[in-house]
């Protein structure tokens, strides 16, 4: 590859990382935008559930008014049957289009029960789903938080970015990188440890102190003296 292709390659490079990180930087703010949306309609949710309750209830009530209502006309049949038969017979139609209306209450109540079940299930996983994704972001803002004190300290840049496609993808990048960060500190730190210790050696060295190899007048005087 020749000079002229590399820079330009290096320059197409800088840019798409210039970008995403214009992008990254937004990521946390998009995803608790979309938290708070998120939180505003779950509270509908909620009153809408309370809205199907509430209709579960009244027809609830209504099969049970209507049930009273078939058990008292089913004594009256019974107490006319012998005295009054289409008194009886008439009562008994009372019984069989009041028992069609409860059917069909009944049947209201079913559903207005399934609609809450099944709605209940949706809010409480979309709850847990939102949970998880705050903790998510509370993490990386406190994380982030902390490594860029790190950064500041030791002077150094750290990270790199890769393509940036959703908000979501931001998210994991950051994480990623926040993990590359500390696994880079850790080995600034050993090397600085390194060099610290050969910088003593090499005091004592010049200090007459310490040296790396023996004379053969030190080793003579030893081996005699031995």
């Amino acid at each position: 590859m020749s000079v002229w292709r590399k820079l330009v390659t290096a320059i197409k490079g800088g840019a798409t990382e210039a970008a995403q990180s214009v992008v990254d930087g937004q990521a946390i703010r998009i995803l608790e935008q979309e938290i708070r949306e998120a939180k505003d309609e779950l509270r509908k949710s909620d009153h809408a559930r309370t809205q199907i309750l509430a209709k579960c209830k009244l027809a609830q009530q209504k099969v049970a008014s209507l049930q009273t209502s078939i058990e008292q006309y089913e004594a009256h049949a019974r107490k006319a049957v012998d005295s009054d038969r289409q008194l009886a017979l008439d009562c008994a139609q009372k019984v069989a289009d009041l028992k069609t209306e409860q059917q069909a209450e009944q049947s209201y109540l079913d559903q207005f029960r399934q609609s809450e079940k099944q709605l209940a299930n949706n809010i409480n996983q979309a709850k847990a789903n939102l949970k998880r994704l705050e903790q998510q972001v509370d993490m990386v803002k406190a994380t982030e938080s902390v490594q860029k004190a790190q950064v500041a300290v030791s002077s150094r840049h750290l990270g790199a970015n890769s393509k940036m496609k959703t908000a979501t993808e931001s998210l994991s990048r950051i994480q990623e990188k926040q993990t590359l960060r500390n696994a880079e500190l850790q080995a600034a730190e050993e090397l600085a440890a390194d060099e610290s210790s050969d910088d003593l050696e090499k005091r004592l060295a010049a200090a007459g102190i310490k040296g790396n190899a023996t004379s053969a007048d030190d080793e003579l005087s030893r081996i005699l003296g031995k």
